[in-house]
């Protein structure tokens, strides 16, 4: 199945300050989070973001935070967007039955909002390049376990093509130009 941009919502799930100051991978994580969300923003993809506990975690970074349309953000208690009625709602409310994810912790509510959106019957696709944990290991176990579920794993530029869909338009090469250089 190709990821199609009128389908997807594009989920960042917890990329948030005092979360990502522990994760290793935390700049490429953010760097690349960023791209996706400017993507989804130039083609027209809507775009949610989640944040666990902020009174705990803080918000999302600022890196991100700027990039996101209004009203975007969703406060959650539950590890998974799906598990918490608020997130849930907002993210059928949207329409698409495509969902790509970005975040962390990518063993716990990443993991847990793949698995329970999955469940919903949703198609869920996580972006690999821009998901981490705490420890790599776990990152890897998360990638493992959500693949054996049904989960598929891609990276940013497999979206971004698929978004695309086609070169030769006006589109891809504006497109190719600001993004896939």
């Amino acid at each position: 199945m190709l990821i199609q941009r009128e389908r997807s919502l594009l989920l960042i799930v917890d990329i948030q300050d005092r979360l990502m100051a522990a994760i290793p991978e935390a700049p490429a994580v953010i760097a690349n989070s960023a791209w996706m969300l400017r993507l989804a923003a130039r083609l027209n993809v809507p775009v949610l973001a989640s944040e666990q506990y902020p009174q705990g975690l803080g918000r999302t970074v600022a890196a991100l935070r700027e990039l996101l349309p209004g009203g975007a953000v969703m406060e959650k208690t539950f590890f998974s967007c799906a598990a918490e009625p608020a997130c849930r709602a907002r993210i059928d409310a949207c329409g698409c039955d495509q969902i790509l994810l970005a975040g962390a912790e990518a063993h716990v509510c990443v993991l847990q909002t793949a698995l329970g959106l999955l469940a919903a019957g949703k198609e869920v696709y996580v972006l690999a390049d821009c998901i981490s944990s705490r420890h790599a290991r776990d990152a890897e176990l998360a990638i493992a376990r959500l693949r054996a579920e049904g989960v598929r794993i891609v990276s940013r530029e497999m979206a971004a093509f698929e978004w695309l869909q086609q070169a030769g338009t006006g589109l891809f090469r504006e497109i190719s130009r600001e993004f896939l250089k």
